[in-house]
């Protein structure tokens, strides 16, 4: 099972469960969850953050990985390590949710299924802020119903580091990093790789689940007199059998994606911060049905461009803070079947799209005593539909009751514009409609929240109503060779609770070397106001995570040993077709060296049978084991 010893050059562990002061630290760190970043336990809405400590000790591979055990996320893999994977938040779909880089915004205009092609490696990333709930005033109008923010490392010194991993179905994968500090900023630069023969095989007996995917990413930073200037720069490449990922009529169906990421942006301090930031998003995906095999049916072949301005201003005063600012977003597609066709066609890229995005907002945020509350706006217009200039505000309040005990409430609202897939993919048995409209939300939610030493507790309700959502439906009764259609859904309610708990022992005790590290226990619920036409299939909007529950331990045995465990229960509800819930518990054994530490890590430890779509299997058990190091 397992290949080769992994030596691994990386965070150096010894990072299991929170030692005391963290929950005062991890309180403290301010989150992106409105247009003023606010503490943590501050905010009015649920934001989930994986700090470094988390992210180290998860027995997880990749960002994708690290999401299934946020309670409000559900994660729908086709492919393991990432390779394709669709994120949604709060019943939502994949296309729903902003992802961004440093509060970049990448998301791919083509497709959510590529949006999570990220061009960092785990070691890169300091925290993921996962916002719940749409986010329209915060993030722009692609986070409908909430994003995931990737905040990648601030290198104190320099160093190096490199990697080397490899374990069960011929998975084999390195990384490498370096940072120079110098006098007023830095540069660090990092790299992985990973590859593996793949899980599954196709009717002829060949590879059909197999992956190959190299990372690359530069960031750096430096102080001048008045302003601060960063710069990114960064590059994921995939190749990957899709199994039958698109078709159940297709065994060996095969990806390749491109995406390349750059941006600067420069900070400034004093009562008046401004913060203008430049970026450009490029990406390029070959689809082929057959795989090598063009003469059998045509490849698909999409390049995206997307080129974002971003100007953030903010005034701090006696009356609170005030936000306020402007985006500029332009998107273009060139592609073998995607768009209106070309007068002058580039090669096999014979259709092509653009559109603009402009965006105005304002937010105030001000306190009073014991009340914390920020209301705002944005304004949207769009060149690729008629819907002119929307407005869509938002408002949150939150309540100190005690030092620990908080509760909140907030109203948001947000819009989405659809993909370009969405728009015009009218190949393989589907039939997209170009006259789509926006999809828009409207969202109440109240909880309440408990930090005190040693334990972290929040119970939350929310009630979406989304209008005009898109969908890719299929009439039954039209027979088997019916098309699946782009639509729009006229009204779709979703009520949804959360609950969830953590337990620090070390903390709640006094007692530091606890060998019960950290608990933590959530469990989420959903239902839909939609009752599904028995006639129709749908794909996504109708389809969400009724039940979730999540179970995570974190122990330490001697000084050396450690020990995280993994549970996760999902019961889907699928509206057209059946799908057993499945329960899977992952684990990560590591121990530590001066400067060393070697790891085990198993995925899917008791070797279940699940699925995520239809029948399209996922992995047995996967185990890799390893090193990690710092010099």
């Amino acid at each position: 099972m397992i290949g080769m010893l992994v030596l691994a050059f990386g965070t150096a562990s010894g990072l299991t469960g929170l030692a005391q002061g963290r929950a005062e630290e991890i309180d403290s760190v301010k989150v992106t969850a409105s247009r003023v970043p606010v503490a943590l336990h501050s905010s009015a809405r649920i934001v989930t953050l994986l700090d470094s400590v988390a992210i180290a000790s998860a027995p997880a591979e990749t960002v994708n990985d690290l999401l299934k055990y946020t309670l409000g996320v559900d994660v729908r893999q086709r492919g393991a390590m990432g390779m394709q994977t669709d994120i949604s938040i709060r019943g939502g779909t994949y296309n729903q949710v902003a992802v961004l880089l440093d509060g970049i915004n990448i998301t791919d205009p083509q497709t959510g299924h590529n949006s999570f092609d990220f061009p960092v490696n785990l070691c890169d990333i300091e925290r993921i802020e996962v916002l719940e709930g749409p986010a329209a005033r915060v993030y722009g109008t692609s986070s409908l119903l909430g994003a995931v923010n990737i905040v990648t490392r601030r290198p104190t010194g320099s160093g190096v580091s490199a990697s080397l991993e490899g374990g069960s179905f011929g998975s084999l994968g390195a990384t490498a990093s370096a940072a120079a500090a110098h006098r007023g900023g830095f540069n660090a630069v990092s790299a992985g790789w990973q590859r593996s023969d793949g899980f599954n095989r196709n009717a002829a007996g060949g590879r059909n689940s197999d992956f190959d995917a190299l990372k690359a990413f530069w960031y750096g930073r430096h102080a001048f007199a008045r302003r601060d200037l960063s710069w990114q720069a960064g590059v994921s490449r995939k190749d990957f059998g899709s199994s039958t990922f698109y078709s159940a009529a297709f065994d060996d169906q095969f990806e390749h994606t491109l995406k390349t990421f750059a941006s600067v942006r420069s900070e400034g301090a004093g009562a008046l911060h401004f913060t203008p930031a430049l970026y450009w998003n490029h990406g390029e995906d070959r689809f082929e049905l057959f795989r090598g095999a063009p003469e059998k049916y045509p490849f698909n072949y999409h390049k995206t461009n997307v080129a974002g301005l971003n100007l953030n201003f903010r005034v701090d005063s006696r009356l609170g803070q005030t936000a306020f600012g402007a985006e500029a977003r332009h998107e273009r597609i060139v592609s073998t079947n995607l768009g209106e066709a070309l007068a002058q066609p580039r090669g096999v890229y014979v259709r092509g799209l653009s559109r603009t995005a402009y965006n105005l907002f304002l937010e105030h945020r001000l306190t009073l005593g014991r009340l914390s509350a920020a209301a705002g706006l944005t304004t949207v217009c769009n060149t690729g539909n008629r819907e002119g200039v929307r407005l869509f505000p938002g408002i949150d309040a939150n309540v100190r009751l005690s030092d620990a005990l908080r509760i909140y409430a907030s109203y948001n609202t947000s819009y989405r514009m659809p993909t370009f897939t969405e728009l015009y993919y009218s190949v393989g048995g589907h039939r997209a409609d170009p006259n789509l409209k926006a999809e828009k939300l409207r969202a109440v939610e109240a909880g309440v929240k408990y930090a005190g030493r040693g334990v972290r507790a929040f119970a939350a309700a929310y009630y979406n109503r989304g209008y005009d959502l898109i969908d890719w439906v299929k009439d039954t009764a039209a027979g088997d060779d019916a098309p699946w259609t782009s639509v729009n859904h006229t009204k779709v309610g979703t009520l949804g609770e959360e609950v969830s708990l953590r337990l620090t022992p070390p903390d709640l005790l006094l007692r530091p070397g606890f060998f019960l590290r950290s608990l933590s226990l959530g469990y989420s619920h959903q239902s839909q106001d939609q009752v599904p036409d028995p006639r129709l299939r749908s794909i996504y909007s109708l389809e969400y995570i009724r039940h979730k529950v999540v179970v995570q331990a974190g122990f330490r045995f001697w000084e050396n040993l450690a020990l995280d465990l993994s549970w996760r229960y999902v019961d889907r509800f699928t509206g057209s077709e059946l799908l057993t819930p499945y329960a899977l518990l992952d684990a990560r054994v590591g121990y530590d060296f001066p400067g060393l530490n070697l790891y085990l890590r198993a995925n899917n430890l008791l070797n279940r049978t699940w699925f995520d779509f239809g029948d399209i299997p996922q992995p047995g058990l996967w185990l890799i084991l390893g090193a990690a190091c710092r010099l």
